[in-house]
């Protein structure tokens, strides 16, 4: 790996970010535009976040399954709000094996169609209630601008779908979908969240209502991190799910679907990621360590070695996920490569430390002086675990910090454009898609959410003066 600086964060944001996911190896530019290849390090760090979801996902009853890439185009047309939403970024299939197709199919942007086509044939009874289905897949939406993990024609993601006997029963999934997301976010990426519902502009084409969870990135934008939709009866409607209820009645199910895609890659790069590198998360980092051996010559390198491995077995035995960078390289380049690639914590072992029974610490989240320590190699399980807690509180709180710092209640429409040009504006919004519009069309920010977290009381709308009882935030974002 070259030791050529990035383009500054502060003064390119774009372009280090392009630069950053590049050379740390996380992707790759497919060779057809807008595309990606996801490198080994980019889809470790995937799995690991596929683990961290999945986990919670099955403790809340949820089982995995596969539905096919290609929907007929008539799927989509049941449902005239989906159809239109996604028309735009629609790829469809005309021609195969030669021939032309009877009917064109659509290559999957999600699942919500033809899921409802199975579930109406595998529904008919109150006890087949809930269904509570999850997908590991990928979808196409043929965007006009990309960008590698946050917007691209093809991405990896995860899509939930379940149907319920009762709308309050899917309200509840829904709910419980996204404090999945937003624990998720928080306690394994270190990635503040603010929980709310969307504007009816704004939600999912074909739902009753949308959920998301929304971050502030390192340049101040806002990127949507996860969405959760209470698809109400709609799709059951189009799509004829009916269940025999206790009464012996028919009645429509209730559905919604959620999803987190590899965009959430995006995020974590953007919310820690420093004028070096990468700084990953520790519980999802796919090295939590890395343990560098320093020495000169072959007579110190048999002094170190036994140790490393000493130190790589326990560490090992005690779960952490490490690995040991024993290449013909100076030290120095070694560091820079790790740094880059955003490992939590490095460990250094040299002849003095063999000799006093210590190993150097080098936190990732603190470069230089202030990040470095020496504990003995007795004590080294304790204070890595220890180090590991402490790196995730500081980037959660970190990046906190400066969602709060920028974050602001201006006290007049001119005041507010001047805020959501470098922050988040959290503002009285009085709920009309015309007020949102013309804040859109004259600010370029977007109704990021309503926050379910509300002050309470009433205030004016911060565009047009109407008296309301919700307040909404408004950014820029990607």
């Amino acid at each position: 790996m070259s030791e050529q600086k990035l383009p500054s964060r502060t003064e390119d944001f774009s372009e280090w970010y392009n630069q950053l996911v590049l050379r740390a190896e996380l992707a790759d530019y497919a060779p057809v535009r807008g595309c990606m290849i996801v490198r080994p390090y980019g889809w470790s760090l995937w799995e690991n976040i596929q683990g961290a979801l999945d986990r919670r996902f099955k403790a809340t009853g949820h089982v995995n399954a596969a539905f096919p890439l290609f929907i007929p185009k008539s799927f989509l047309e049941r449902e005239k709000a989906h159809v239109e939403g996604f028309a735009p970024e629609l790829a469809v299939v005309t021609i195969g094996g030669g021939e032309t197709l009877e009917e064109p199919l659509i290559v999957r942007p999600t699942s919500e169609t033809i899921i409802g086509h199975a579930y109406a044939k595998w529904i008919k009874s109150y006890r087949d209630l809930p269904v509570l289905i999850n997908l590991w897949n990928s979808v196409v939406r043929w965007e006009l601008r990309t960008k590698l993990f946050l917007r691209t024609l093809e991405f990896y993601w995860q899509e939930g779908h379940c149907a319920h006997a009762t709308h309050e029963e899917s309200l509840e999934e829904t709910m419980r979908m996204l404090e999945i997301y937003r624990d998720f976010a928080e306690n394994d990426a270190a990635v503040p969240v603010i929980a709310g519902r969307k504007s009816q502009s704004e939600k999912f084409a074909g739902a009753l209502n949308s959920y998301s969870i929304e971050a502030m990135m390192g340049d101040r934008k806002a990127l949507q991190a996860g969405t959760s939709h209470d698809l109400g009866d709609h799709f059951a409607r189009a799509f004829d799910i009916r269940y025999l209820d206790r009464n012996n009645e028919q009645q429509f199910c209730w559905t919604n679907s959620w999803g987190l895609s590899t965009r959430f890659i995006g995020a974590i790069i953007m919310v820690h990621g420093d004028e070096q590198g990468l700084v990953l998360p520790p519980k999802l980092a796919p090295h939590q360590i890395v343990i560098v051996p320093i020495y000169k010559n072959d007579g110190e390198r048999s002094e170190v070695m036994p140790v490393v491995e000493k130190v790589r077995a326990t560490l090992g035995d005690a779960g952490f996920r490490l690995k040991v960078d024993d290449r013909d390289m100076t030290p120095g380049a070694k560091y820079y490569d790790w740094e880059m690639r955003g490992v939590p914590l490095r460990i250094e072992i040299g002849p003095k430390d063999v000799a006093k029974g210590t190993v150097a610490l080098a936190r990732r989240d603190k470069p230089g002086k202030e990040g470095k320590s020496f504990v003995s190699q007795e004590s080294l399980t304790g204070a890595v675990a220890e180090t590991l807690q402490d790196i995730h509180a500081s980037l959660f709180d970190r990046a906190l910090a400066h969602r709060e710092a920028n974050t602001h209640d201006p006290k007049n429409y001119d005041e507010f454009k001047q805020v959501v040009e470098n922050g988040f504006a959290f503002s009285w919004w009085c709920g009309r898609a015309e007020c949102e519009a013309e804040i859109k069309e004259e600010t370029k920010a977007t109704n990021r959410c309503v926050p379910l977290n509300q002050p309470g009381g009433e205030g004016q709308c911060i565009h047009c003066g109407q008296t309301t009882k919700e307040k909404a935030i408004f950014g820029k974002a990607y």
